[in-house]
């Protein structure tokens, strides 16, 4: 699994640069990425020597989606965003102490966010989308995962657990998270989180530009985030609503 997850950016990689991200020895690598080549999970170029997610893990994904997949209820959310503002905008879903970016519109705008790409993880707290999904976590949750990131941020040496509590306490006064150049510099974004009929977040959608370009137009982004994250919570529950209607009618076809 741990290679599995270095390998979700969808970039092709060495057999060094996976034993290292996964922490394994390259002999353990190598045999687990040979048992995975074998069944299609992983493919290895020939000429290369580099080794990218094999056509099997497409058809594990559809499977996985159709229970859960917030795309299509987001992507005119993600369109109307990207257009309103020229901006890049990302849906990021929650993954364990994770987010994991499921979809992006790149902006127009000429200086572009490009650092986040479809399949890509971040510890929770690290983005906007992602400070967003922690900071709509039950607060035991939260809590919870707060103490195993405090061992995951080494790699972003600008934010702290203490950052992150900060930055939470503000996006749940405002209703909208912001986090400017803490992981890429002059870089930031801003987010708002869709929550479940339960008030759990199930998505995040964030807009990721130059600092300037979200502080000179903090409220406005807000307005549209916050407007386009009702819309999909409102689609989500619609969606969910008619799932349990169909279950029953189902079970009493089959039986």
């Amino acid at each position: 699994m741990r290679v599995l997850r270095v390998m979700s950016e969808g970039s092709s990689v060495r057999l060094t640069d996976i034993a290292v991200a996964a922490d394994l020895d390259k002999a353990t690598a190598l045999r687990l990425l040979e048992v995975m080549v074998q069944g299609g999970f992983v493919t290895r170029d020939a000429q290369s020597k580099r080794y990218t997610l094999g056509p099997e893990l497409a058809v594990l994904g559809a499977a996985a989606l159709r229970r859960f997949d917030p795309r299509p209820l987001a992507r005119p959310s993600v369109m109307r965003l990207m257009g309103t503002f020229h901006d890049s905008v990302v849906l990021s879903i929650p993954s364990g102490v994770e987010s994991l970016c499921i979809d992006v519109e790149v902006g127009t705008y000429p200086i572009r966010a490009n650092y986040l790409t479809v399949g890509s993880r971040r510890p929770l707290g690290v983005g906007a989308g992602s400070l967003a999904l922690l900071a709509w976590m039950p607060d035991d949750e939260r809590e919870a995962a707060l103490e195993t990131l405090s061992g995951q941020l080494a790699r972003y040496p600008r934010i702290t657990i203490e950052l992150l509590r900060e930055r939470i306490a503000a996006a749940r006064e405002h209703g909208y998270a912001v986090l400017l150049d803490v992981v890429v510099e002059r870089m930031g974004g801003i987010a708002a989180a869709i929550l479940d009929p339960q008030g759990r977040p199930v998505a995040a959608l964030s807009i990721a530009a130059l600092n300037e370009r979200i502080l000179g137009r903090e409220a406005a982004l807000a307005q549209a985030l916050l407007r386009e994250a009702t819309v999909c919570q409102v689609r989500w529950a619609e969606a969910t609503r008619a799932d349990r209607l169909v279950a029953p009618a189902q079970r009493k076809t089959n039986s």
